[in-house]
């Protein structure tokens, strides 16, 4: 089916059905336009030239060639001597920004960096996607409004395999994301494997079974767990930079500690009774903040981590932490008193601040759910703003970095339509794809303010995503809304964004992605 589409797409380009067709590209770039002339016609042993002694490049090339025998049949060359496909860096470009030109003379992608090179090849395979191997001549400028463009995949209530993992990397690199945010652990399972504490993965990367349906009364009476190792961290990590995109590991703290308490009791306030959890929800047990062997834990293993990961950012959750075991805790209390900390909510800051200061002295930077908002944040500390836009917003008044990623627009986890009869199970709530593209991440901010946004990011929990193919259906085609949100945030049109999915969707079918129909039943 896929080589019939492509030789069709081909011989309908070839006879000029395409010619006045503008391109059709997710994101939307900021300037592509065709003049029906003739461009390119796409063959075997085209060559791909990249300049001389440039590794990054050639990498890249050769990645496209793989992507095009793939979805197109297509069997390209890559070499250092002149071929018609052509790579190369542009420093007049911005670091992500790309410019592609086709014409009777060959094709031209040029990057200010080897990403924009890179991001330049992902428009490219849209192209093929919709023209054939038949090119007509066009011009492409492009260049992203956002620096970081996310997604994020829960790793805990449902585990994920590492070539599983790599396939969701493939399908942000293809929509130009460039964050890869990893939720490493939470009270259903502790996921990255820590040396200095082997229980964290013999005891809490395994959960003794997992609720049925909708947090019901039943039980599948089925042991759970996975975990990644170090090297294949590192595999993943090195996966991911090649493709340009950073992964963001995310260590949860003080809250969502159930399955690391487990494995070391003597981490929460009562120092004992704890277990991974198999419901899901929010879970009264957290780390003590009272006692210093607290911090010392989470530096060790904070140590360990920042070791597998590059990224500047590091996310510490900090997200939906109950504080009653801290009321009765006397080391707890005894911290607040004699930090002069009014209430448990500044006793959650002063944890935040302590591990913010850590990271600082190593290098790196903290970024949290927008509770760390909640008794008081450091001026250098990234929100990501989950609750709404509200936090976000809050946290660029007053100078903070920000990410946007609501409830409202960005979790992918909700139902796709009203339909739940016909529907996979989910988290709740419906968030079809054009409530998605409607995100306005500078919403409610003034022009100082908008600076301190950083980007935007979908959210992808797991809770009643039990496989990878259910995880697609759910991410896709909605990543695309957001992609585009974060690439082009202000110049949209629904109706021409779903004309241009048409074409996307027809690369995610030769890729093999799976994707919810509901957005092109006309």
């Amino acid at each position: 089916m896929k080589k019939t589409i492509l030789l069709l797409l081909a011989a309908l380009s070839a006879a000029g059905a395409f010619a006045a067709v503008p391109p059709a590209l997710v994101p939307q770039p900021r300037l592509a336009v065709c003049d029906g002339d003739e461009g390119l016609q796409l063959a075997d042993g085209v060559r791909i030239s990249v300049p001389a002694n440039n590794v990054v490049l050639f990498r890249v090339a050769e990645q496209f060639a793989q992507w095009m025998e793939r979805e197109a049949g297509l069997r390209l060359a890559v070499a250092e001597s002149d071929g018609p496909l052509r790579l190369t860096l542009d420093e007049s470009l911005g670091a992500e920004a790309y410019r592609l030109t086709v014409g009777p003379d060959g094709l031209l992608v040029a990057g200010g960096t080897e990403a924009g090179v890179f991001y330049g090849l992902q428009s490219l395979r849209q192209l093929v996607s919709q023209y054939g191997t038949a090119l007509p001549a066009l011009r492409i400028e492009d260049e992203p409004t956002f620096a970081y463009r996310g997604t994020m995949l829960d790793c805990c209530r449902h585990f994920f395999t590492v070539d599983e993992v790599k396939t969701f990397i493939d399908i942000l690199a293809l929509h130009k994301i460039n964050r890869f945010h990893w939720h490493l652990t939470d009270d259903q399972g502790w996921r990255i494997e820590i040396l200095r504490y082997p229980e964290l993965t013999r005891v809490g990367a395994h959960r003794a079974e997992t609720v049925l349906g909708n947090n019901s009364a039943a039980y599948d009476g089925k042991p759970y767990g996975g975990y990644y190792t170090q090297r294949q961290v590192r595999d993943v990590v090195a996966y991911a930079a090649e493709r340009f995109i950073t992964v963001v590991p995310e260590i949860e703290m003080p809250g969502h500690a159930s399955a690391a308490l487990a494995s070391y009791p003597w981490l929460g306030c009562a120092g004992e009774g704890y277990k991974v959890q198999t419901l899901w929800g929010v879970f009264p047990e957290v780390f003590c903040a009272g006692r210093d062997t607290t911090f010392e834990f989470m530096e060790e293993v904070l140590d360990e981590v920042i070791a597998l990961f590059p990224s500047e950012y590091i996310h510490v959750g900090g997200d939906e932490c109950p504080k009653e075991s801290w009321k009765r805790c006397p080391e707890c209390q005894r911290r607040i008193r004699e930090e002069g900390l009014r209430d448990e909510n500044e006793l959650q800051s002063y944890f935040i601040h302590r591990i913010e200061r850590w990271l600082n002295a190593h290098g790196r930077r903290l970024i949290g759910w927008d509770e760390i908002l909640d008794g008081g944040v450091s001026p250098t500390a990234a929100v990501m703003s989950w609750r709404g836009t509200e936090g976000g917003i809050r946290a660029a008044r007053q100078g903070n970095p920000v990410v946007m990623a609501p409830t409202t627009h960005c979790y992918l986890d909700y139902y796709q339509t009203d339909d739940v009869a016909n529907e996979p199970l989910a988290w709740g709530g419906c968030l079809p794809l054009s409530k998605v593209y409607e995100l306005d991440p500078y919403e409610g901010l003034d022009s100082l303010a908008q600076r301190c946004v950083l980007g935007v990011q979908a959210n992808l929990w797991t809770e009643y995503i039990p496989d990878f193919a259910q995880a697609q259906y759910m991410l896709l085609p909605r990543l695309a809304a957001v992609a585009e949100v974060g690439w082009a945030p202000r110049r949209r049109n629904y109706d021409d964004f779903l004309r241009r999915m048409e074409h996307l969707r027809l690369l995610y079918g030769a890729c093999g992605y799976r994707y919810a129909p509901h957005p092109f039943a006309h």
